[in-house]
């Protein structure tokens, strides 16, 4: 069963439209969502998590329609929009301890388990961590409810290369205990290093959700990097 299904997902602004955008997420994968800034990315992501009501399409999360069943689903899922401060003179720790009381589904066992593998110390402010270790402070409060899918936008962005590829690295190991992850980003080089499936999307259009294999086969040239296919297409969809 997916994880995750989107199905005809539109949203109208009056300058922008989101256009019919469907996919799915398989458990254990990770999907790259790319584009450049502006192209729907956000907006999409919002309308996955009823933050704004989509215009017309619907999700569905673990064979349940969102609409109707978030208090069963929201507490499986994890997301994240990158770092974020909370309060920067608490202690980790101190946090943790109010976080927990929101989620009757807190596993403390998990919250130590990801706390070593996320190589965090509770005695540290949010302040005193790093970009990338901030969140990988989100990832590990999700993480903490036992979130079986994460949702995240743009979480290497602002990031330095070193902390970027660190968390690539978090990604596929997490993928292998059975997380699936959507992550956006316009950083198409990260993409390379970890995505199962890429969704493309232009200008409020899904132009491609496919595999990485097939989208390589279908839309790139010959010696052609995945940044350069990419780079390409948009130029194409600019000039059309």
């Amino acid at each position: 069963m997916n994880v995750a299904e989107v199905r005809g997902l539109c949203k109208e602004y009056p300058s922008f439209r989101l256009s019919d955008v469907s996919f799915d997420l398989a458990p254990g994968r990770i999907m790259g969502f790319i584009g450049r800034n502006g192209a729907g990315k956000t907006t999409t992501i919002k309308c996955m998590l009823n933050l704004v009501h989509p215009t017309s399409g619907g999700v569905s999360y673990f064979g349940l329609p969102l609409v109707g069943n978030e208090d069963e689903i929201k507490p499986r899922i994890g997301y994240s929009t990158g770092a974020v401060n909370y309060y920067p003179q608490k202690r980790i720790r101190d946090i943790v301890a109010v976080t927990r009381t929101f989620y009757p589904n807190w596993d403390e066992g998990a919250y130590r388990e990801y706390l070593e593998f996320f190589e965090i110390d509770e005695d540290k402010r949010p302040r005193e961590l790093s970009e990338g270790m901030k969140v990988k402070f989100n990832l590990l409060l999700a993480l903490s409810h036992r979130a079986e899918m994460l949702i995240l936008d743009e979480p290497t962005s602002g990031l330095d290369p070193f902390s970027r590829d660190e968390l690539i690295g978090d990604f596929n190991r997490l993928k292998k205990r059975g997380v699936a992850i959507l992550f956006s980003t316009h950083i198409i080089s990260d993409v390379e290093k970890c995505a199962d499936d890429i969704a493309y999307i232009s200008k409020g259009r899904l132009a491609a959700a496919l595999p990485e294999a097939d989208f390589r086969s279908r839309f790139g040239a010959a010696g052609e990097t995945l940044e350069e296919t990419v780079i390409r297409m948009e130029r194409s969809a600019a000039n059309a």
